[in-house]
């Protein structure tokens, strides 16, 4: 498919879903790799992709009828689709049908099952599917776990992504989000992403013991989470909040570490112009010095979306799925951890083991 010479090669998109984060993110992220160039179009509204398709200089003749008719163009060398969740599935069958190079939208499935035959049709397939979770690609992931070294054995976290109902919400009035057909709704759809950042510092999560309940009518369902968690091959215990349902509040957003030798506070509210970590080293009280900060520059690429595309760039040109970090696998881990702790809700907070794949 793709030519070996040392000259970049430009691979051409098809997007499939011209809504607000295609059109506000998606496009301008693209126009701004030169090795990516937006070639095609569908929306299941025909208006709008052709009022996508102005903005993105795409030839009416790939503004395309059908899914089927975008996927089976030969200019065509990847998809990126943006979907309500309950099409995942479907546009990775047809991503392997085709043959194409498929990015898309977390979260990975409205469903476990639904998730996990994603999985499965990605793991017998050698081509490069990713599952666009742009958390996985901050610049802090790194920094802050090189920095958990310093605090010596992990005991404890709390993790916390709380904020205040935003009615004028642009997200908020998509009618797949309103009446969800996909488990958790909001707590599923923006929760993955704080479940990607939890466990890419500090690993996946065994069991979670969970409440949940719904504040806003708007969200369709469960709207916050608060819960207790132990992680995986470890005896590490936390806790991890997640809601914007609330009153007036200040959006918070943090992640603490208690250690043998130290804390690590992680907060990266939207409050500061950069993440900023604050280090306490110290075994015993008497041990305690200065504390330490770090601010992380992320902004080249704060919201993480170009360096995921730059991966599937890199996966694509070099025909290796092994190149992906956000890969079918992790994203279920994800979703997995919601269906637990929806699971432990009905259960009055019982412990529920987070499901996990074979």
């Amino acid at each position: 498919m793709f030519s070996s010479d040392k000259k970049p090669k430009v691979l051409n998109v098809g997007i499939i879903g011209t809504g607000i984060f295609a059109t506000e993110t998606h496009l301008p992220t693209v126009k701004s790799i030169p090795t990516l160039k937006v070639v095609a179009c569908f929306n299941r509204t025909k208006k709008k992709a052709e009022e996508f398709a102005k903005k993105a200089n795409i030839d009416p003749k790939n503004v395309h009828n059908s899914i089927d008719e975008l996927f089976a163009n030969p200019e065509v060398d990847i998809i990126d689709a943006l979907l309500p969740v309950e099409c995942n599935l479907s546009i990775v069958e047809k991503a392997i049908q085709y043959n194409k190079p498929l990015c898309f939208e977390k979260p990975i499935a409205n469903n476990l099952e639904s998730a996990e035959k994603i999985v499965e049709l990605c793991k017998n397939s050698k081509m490069p599917i990713l599952v666009l979770e742009n958390f996985i690609y901050h610049k802090a992931v790194e920094i802050v776990k090189k920095n958990l070294k310093k605090i010596g054995d992990l005991i404890a976290f709390t993790y916390n992504s709380t904020g205040p109902f935003n009615e004028d919400n642009k997200y908020l009035n998509t009618s797949w989000r309103q009446h969800p057909n996909h488990i958790g709704g909001f707590l599923s759809d923006g929760g993955v992403h704080q479940l990607a950042y939890l466990t890419e510092i500090l690993g996946q999560i065994e069991s979670i013991s969970a409440h949940t309940k719904q504040v806003r009518k708007e969200s369709g369902t469960d709207d916050i989470l608060f819960s207790s968690l132990k992680l995986k091959n470890n005896d590490v215990i936390g806790t991890f909040t997640y809601g914007s349902a609330f009153g007036a509040t200040s959006k918070s957003t943090y992640l603490k570490v208690y250690g043998t030798k130290g804390t690590l506070f992680f907060d990266f509210s939207p409050k500061n112009e950069l993440p900023i970590i604050k280090l306490k080293l110290g075994e015993y009280v008497k041990d305690y010095k200065k504390e330490e900060i770090i601010e992380i520059n992320n902004k080249e690429d704060r919201s993480g979306v170009k360096s995921e595309f730059l991966n599937f760039y890199e996966s694509v040109i070099n025909n290796d799925k092994s190149l992906l970090k956000s890969t079918p696998e992790k994203t279920f881990h994800h979703l997995a951890v919601i269906d637990a702790a929806l699971k432990s809700s009905a259960a009055d907070g019982a412990s529920v083991k987070v499901e996990c794949l074979a």
